[in-house]
């Protein structure tokens, strides 16, 4: 990141950050791959790139995200997907090779696929 040296970098920063933003409230969709140090050793990395790689190759929008552990170490690597009123499903072992039926099933498809599910949060 450059150093902000006047107003206008600051100004310029803001309207750069205010654009991400725009993006990713417009798509909707919020995927968020756990990256703690148990998930990169259960494979995360390559998780977060087959899912960015997925998304490209079928021109699909999402904010991918990341964060690091959340305690369910033995489930990782951990994928979350939030879509507008829809509950916030938690996948467990989510490896790169399951990339490709995540995104079909859920995203394209809006089916759950319930023998991955470790965890859902409904929106209500």
């Amino acid at each position: 990141m450059p150093k902000i040296k006047s107003i206008e970098d600051l100004q310029r920063v803001r309207a750069q950050a205010e654009q991400t933003i725009k993006v990713r409230e417009k798509t909707g969709t919020q995927i968020i791959v756990g990256m703690g140090t148990c998930g990169i050793a259960a494979g995360a990395r390559d998780t977060l790139h087959a899912i960015l790689d997925e998304l490209a190759r079928r021109n699909l929008q999402a904010n991918v995200t990341t964060v690091g552990c959340i305690g369910m170490c033995v489930q990782e690597p951990l994928v979350d997907i939030i879509q507008p009123g829809q509950p916030r499903i938690t996948y467990g072992r989510i490896s790169s090779d399951r990339v490709p039926r995540l995104v079909e099933e859920h995203l394209i498809n809006g089916r759950v696929i319930r023998e991955w599910v470790v965890g859902e949060i409904s929106n209500a």
